[in-house]
């Protein structure tokens, strides 16, 4: 069974970063909306963030937050890839294979984390010319990050996936999906500065600690000296406190997306 494993998960991979290089248009497409973003608010907000957090410019602010919205758009959109190949009846004959289906769920999700990481190290090439400070400890630090938040999302794009029988349905799921996550994680305001019911939901929001142990990646300690990481109470969550909750949520998609994807007829 492991053998089946390693070797559906190592095919499945395969075969999604084959597809993803292949495609151009997916390589600009899913950079479109985290780059419309740091146009549209950078440029428009940009004094805004100075009455928050005196001492910090909003793109720096806001920087991190686009790189967690890299990675969500990209690995939510894993799960797109199963109802292609069940709508062209590719699925039926990967489910018929003599691979294990963990295994495929596995391969999809490290296909999409894959994705992610090359279009994150695509936006870390703006950084210095947006002013972003960027240096070896960032690049080394964000790396695990994007991997453990990556494989979460993905997870949940296939857990989704694996009940839609079609592209048009799971694309409307997605946007219902993806902006409340985006607008409730603190990529554009302190969760910490909100009115108390948003301040809830977006402490409920798994992606709001993903976000913030990415800004402390690229701020360091001056994140929490400016107030800009999530209080609960009076705690206020270190990057590794922010990483276990995060690679908490990712276990817990996986584990849903295997169990999902095993009921597949």
């Amino acid at each position: 069974m492991q053998s089946e494993t390693l070797r559906g998960t190592w095919v499945v991979a395969y075969r999604e970063i084959l597809r993803f290089v292949t495609e151009r248009s997916r390589i600009v497409g899913s950079r479109a909306m985290p780059l419309l973003l740091l146009i549209v608010f950078g440029a428009g907000f940009s004094n805004v963030i100075g009455g928050m957090a005196p001492g910090i410019d909003y793109i720096q602010f806001m920087y991190p937050g686009i790189i967690a919205i890299t990675v969500l758009t990209t690995s939510l959109f894993a799960g797109i890839s199963v109802v292609w190949d069940r709508e062209y009846g590719f699925l039926r004959e990967i489910l018929v294979a003599p691979i294990s289906r963990t295994g495929i769920v596995l391969g999809k999700a490290f296909g999409a984390t894959f994705q992610a990481a090359f279009q994150v190290a695509l936006m870390l090439i703006l950084a210095p010319i947006l002013g972003v400070h960027l240096d070896l400890g960032v690049i080394l630090g964000l790396i695990p990050m994007v991997v453990i938040l990556s494989l979460g999302l993905a997870g949940l794009g296939i857990m989704l996936a694996s009940f839609m029988r079609s592209q048009q349905g799971f694309q409307t799921m997605m946007q219902v999906i993806i902006f409340p996550l985006i607008f409730l994680a603190g990529v554009f305001f302190p969760v910490n500065n909100v009115p108390a019911w948003m301040e809830v939901i977006s402490k409920v929001n798994p992606l709001t600690y993903g976000v913030d142990a990415v800004r402390q990646v690229f701020l360091g300690s001056e994140a929490s000296a400016l107030g800009l990481g999530v209080t609960v109470g009076d705690h206020t969550f270190t990057m590794a406190q922010d990483v276990l909750v995060v690679a908490a949520m990712s276990a817990i998609a996986l584990g849903a997306a295997i169990w999902a994807f095993n009921r597949q007829e």
